[in-house]
C-alpha cells in the first residue's frame, strides 16, 4: 500500500552518472522450492481475515473517539497513537483486497470498504487495478510501475521529503472526494484528470491509470459516490459546528499519522536501486525486503504480512496469514548461499541507513 507524492524521477542522476544495473538471472532452485513448499498455504482463511480487519477497525475508531473526548494532552496523544496504528492495520487490508480472489472471501471487499475504505476516504478502487501492475514481470521498477521510484539513486533530501509530504494525505483526500469528485461530474476533462491522476495509491508521478470498464466501472462509481458523500458530510458538519474543529483536527492528525507510518514502511519496502530496466523475478525479490522475527516492531509498522514484502513478490498469491509459515519453511529448506536469505534484514533503522548511504554514494 503506497500513497501519492510529488517527487519526480527526473531528480535521479542521469544514466551515465549512476552505477549500471546488475542483471540478476532467476534462481530456479529458489523459485521451485518456494512454490513446492507453499502449495498448501494458498487458501485464505475467512475467519482470520474478518476477525482481524473488524477488530483493527473497532479498536481504531474506539481509540479515536476516546482521543476526541478526553481532556489532557497526554491522554489525547496516547489514544491518537493507538488509533493510528490500529487504523493503519485495518487500512493495510487494501493490499489483500487487491490480490484476493473475491469468490474465496465473499463480501470481504464490500465489508472492508464500508468499515474502512470509505470512512478513511481510501476505497479499494484506488489500489485495485493499480497494485497488480507493480507485480507485472516487465513493469516492476520501470517508468510504467506505479509503485516504484529509484529513491536510492536520487538526492539525499528526497528521502525526508518522500515521508513528510505524506502527512498532507488526509487533506488531499478530502479535496479529492468533497470537491473534485462532484465538480468532475460537470466537466469531462476534469473527470479524466481525476481518474487518471488522483485515483491511485501510487508514488510514481508519471503514472496515469486507465479508466475501468464494465463491472469494475460500476463498482468504482458506486464506491466513489459513497466516499464523496461522506467527505462532503464531514465538511458540512464541521462548517456548521456539529463536528468541533478540535475533533476534526485530531482525526486529521490521526490520518496523517497513518499516512506517515505507511510512507516510512514504503521507504524500506524495497531497496529502490533499479534504474528503470525490467528485472528477473529473483532480481525483484532481492530489491525487496523481508523483516522477519525475532524483530518485533515490524508487526506495528509493517502489519498484515507486509513485513514479508520480498516473499510476497516471490509468491503474490499467498494470503498474509500464511507468509510467516512460508518463510520458515523456505528458510529451513534452502542452503545458506541461496539468494532467498539475502532479502532479510534486521529492522527499520538499518534499512533507512542503507538507502540513505546509497543516495550519498550515487550522487
Amino acid at each position: 500500500m503506497d500513497s501519492s507524492i510529488s517527487l519526480s524521477r527526473g531528480t535521479a542522476p542521469t544514466a551515465a552518472a549512476r552505477a549500471t544495473t546488475i542483471r540478476i538471472a532467476d534462481d530456479k532452485t529458489m523459485l521451485r522450492t518456494a512454490a513446492e513448499l507453499t502449495r498448501d498455504l494458498i487458501a485464505p482463511r475467512p475467519a482470520i481475515y474478518w476477525a482481524d480487519m473488524v477488530a483493527s477497525a473497532a479498536i481504531g475508531y474506539a481509540a479515536l473517539a476516546a482521543a476526541v473526548s478526553v481532556s489532557g494532552t497526554g491522554w489525547v496523544v496516547l489514544f491518537a497513537v493507538v488509533s493510528a496504528f490500529a487504523l493503519y492495520r485495518a487500512l493495510s487490508f487494501i493490499h489483500e483486497v487487491s490480490h484476493m480472489k473475491h469468490s474465496a472471501l465473499p463480501r470481504f471487499r464490500e465489508g472492508w470498504n464500508a468499515l474502512v475504505g470509505v470512512p478513511m476516504l481510501t476505497p479499494s478502487f484506488m489500489y485495485e487495478g493499480v497494485h497488480n501492475l507493480h507485480h507485472a514481470r516487465t513493469r516492476y521498477g520501470t517508468v510504467e510501475d506505479p509503485e516504484y521510484l529509484p529513491l536510492a539513486l536520487m538526492k539525499p533530501w528526497t528521502l525526508p521529503a518522500f515521508v513528510l509530504i505524506s502527512a498532507l494525505a488526509p487533506i488531499g483526500l478530502l479535496i479529492r472526494y468533497a470537491i473534485l469528485s462532484p465538480l468532475s461530474l460537470l466537466s469531462p476533462r476534469l473527470r479524466t484528470i481525476v481518474m487518471e491522476r488522483y485515483s491511485a495509491l501510487a508514488i510514481n508521478p508519471q503514472f496515469r491509470r486507465r479508466a475501468p470498464e464494465g463491472e469494475a466501472r460500476v463498482l468504482w462509481n458506486r464506491i466513489e459516490t459513497a466516499a464523496s458523500l461522506w467527505a462532503i458530510t464531514i465538511v458540512v458538519l464541521t462548517a456548521t459546528g456539529v463536528f468541533s474543529l478540535r475533533s476534526v483536527l485530531i482525526a486529521l492528525a490521526v490520518g496523517s499519522g497513518v499516512a506517515v507510518v505507511n510512507q516510512v514502511r514504503t521507504l524500506v519496502a524495497h531497496l529502490w536501486e533499479n534504474d528503470g530496466e525490467a528485472m528477473s523475478v529473483t532480481g525483484q525479490y532481492l530489491d525487496s525486503v523481508n523483516v522477519p522475527p525475532p524483530a518485533l516492531l515490524p508487526a506495528l509498522w509493517a502489519p498484515v504480512g507486509l513485513r514479508y514484502h520480498a516473499l510476497h513478490h516471490l509468491i503474490p498469491a499467498l494470503p498474509y496469514h500464511s507468509l510467516g509459515e512460508a518463510h520458515r519453511r523456505i528458510t529451513a529448506a534452502l542452503e545458506e548461499g541461496s539468494p532467498y536469505h539475502k532479502a532479510s534484514y534486521a529492522g527499520l533503522p538499518g534499512l533507512v541507513n542503507k538507502i540513505f548511504r546509497s543516495t550519498l554514494v550515487r550522487r
